[in-house]
């Protein structure tokens, strides 16, 4: 499992984790899909705003490892924001390769792009 050095662990001031510190024995936690209603909390909201802008600064339009990246966190993105990069996809690798949908993550999250997310500008 490839750890993603720089890359925040988790959203400042809050409990939520952005990456695992080592690799599950039993293999990686599967990705999937999940749906975000209008109810969810505020920080759950901002995390994702959050994660977003972090994978946007980090990684930037071209395709990334899974690595070490929360598969809870990531899963909130997946198939929509964050797409598979290849086909075929395994969603319980931590080898597989991912890929930002700019147009819909813009859309989704326009703070995580304009300067004005969680890192206010500066590097992930």
């Amino acid at each position: 499992m490839i750890k993603h050095r720089g890359f925040p662990s988790r959203l400042p001031g809050s409990d939520l984790q952005f990456t695992i510190r080592r690799a599950n024995k039993d293999g990686a936690t599967r990705l999937v899909p999940r749906d975000r209603y209008a109810d969810r909390r505020p920080a759950d909201r901002r995390a994702d705003a959050g994660f977003m802008e972090a994978l946007w600064l980090y990684f930037g339009t071209e395709p990334f490892e899974r690595g070490n990246l929360d598969a809870g966190r990531l899963s909130w993105l997946f198939g929509r924001e964050v797409i598979a990069a290849e086909d075929p996809f395994d969603p319980e690798s931590y080898e597989a390769l991912l890929v930002i949908d700019e147009a819909r993550a813009r859309a989704s999250f326009p703070e995580a792009f304009d300067g004005s997310g969680v890192w206010e500008g500066r590097s992930a």
